[in-house]
């Protein structure tokens, strides 16, 4: 019988590394190297904790116990990332293009 939790937990950590902490480290990195508005660092500071509470959700997910908790968790920590990357990468394109 195959577990439904295991291909769960494989596709919300990929998610939160490639759709949570690349984006995050690749604005961060161009705020720092200046190639970007001034504003667009302001977005970092609510970005950088959704992130960081998706991964603390998603590896509580990953460990839990209980399947319905766990995949609570799971789903939790996607939605935290998209919302982080909706406010990150929109947030951006859209002081960039307000700065043009």
């Amino acid at each position: 019988m195959s577990n439904p939790l295991r291909s769960l937990r494989w596709y919300a950590g990929l998610a939160v590394l490639f759709f949570g902490v690349l984006p995050a480290v690749m604005v961060t990195l161009l705020v720092i190297g200046g190639d970007t508005p001034g504003k667009v660092g302001l977005l970092l500071i609510g970005g950088i904790p959704l992130v960081l509470a998706a991964l603390v959700s998603v590896a509580r997910g990953m460990v839990g116990a209980d399947p319905e908790e766990a995949s609570r968790r799971l789903y939790l920590g996607m939605a935290l990332t998209a919302g982080a990357d909706v406010l990150l990468l929109g947030g951006n394109a859209l002081i960039r293009m307000a700065a043009e």
